[in-house]
């Protein structure tokens, strides 16, 4: 039986912590940034937490248990 490929693209996007929770940036933060304001700037560049609905899929992308 052939070797469970991970998604390359989600490998890109996530980072497990410590405590085994999966962490990700922010959305809209790369480019067109002129009309944003620094607060929405600011707030956007922070590292965020996965919410608990979507752990299930995003490891299943991992190739994790």
């Amino acid at each position: 039986m052939p070797k469970v490929k991970s998604n390359s693209g989600a490998k890109k996007r996530f980072t497990l912590t410590g405590s085994g929770k999966i962490k990700r940036q922010h959305a809209y933060h790369s480019h067109i940034l002129t009309k944003k304001t620094k607060k929405q700037k600011r707030n956007l560049c922070h590292s965020a937490i996965v919410d608990g609905t979507n752990v299930k899929q995003i490891k299943q992308l991992l190739c994790m248990k």
